[in-house]
């Protein structure tokens, strides 16, 4: 199996154009695109950051009906 790298830019009309491959005509080959992490991606990742946090009464108990042993 032959492996080739090479980086791209999709266009405006989200179409990838590959010229120049090293694969014979008619060869089959698998294609697997995978995306650049970039600055924009992280930002969805991390959603929430910078974000503030407030705690409503952290000391609460939590579905203490679930639990059997206080029962």
């Amino acid at each position: 199996m032959l492996a080739h790298r090479i980086e791209a830019t999709i266009t405006d009309n989200k179409t990838l154009t590959l010229e120049n491959l090293p694969f014979d005509s008619g060869e089959e080959v698998e294609i697997i695109i995978l995306s650049r992490q970039g600055k924009g991606s992280e930002q969805k990742k991390y959603a929430l950051r910078g974000t503030t946090v407030e705690y409503l009464e952290p000391m609460k108990p939590v579905a203490q009906e679930d639990w059997e042993v206080i029962q």
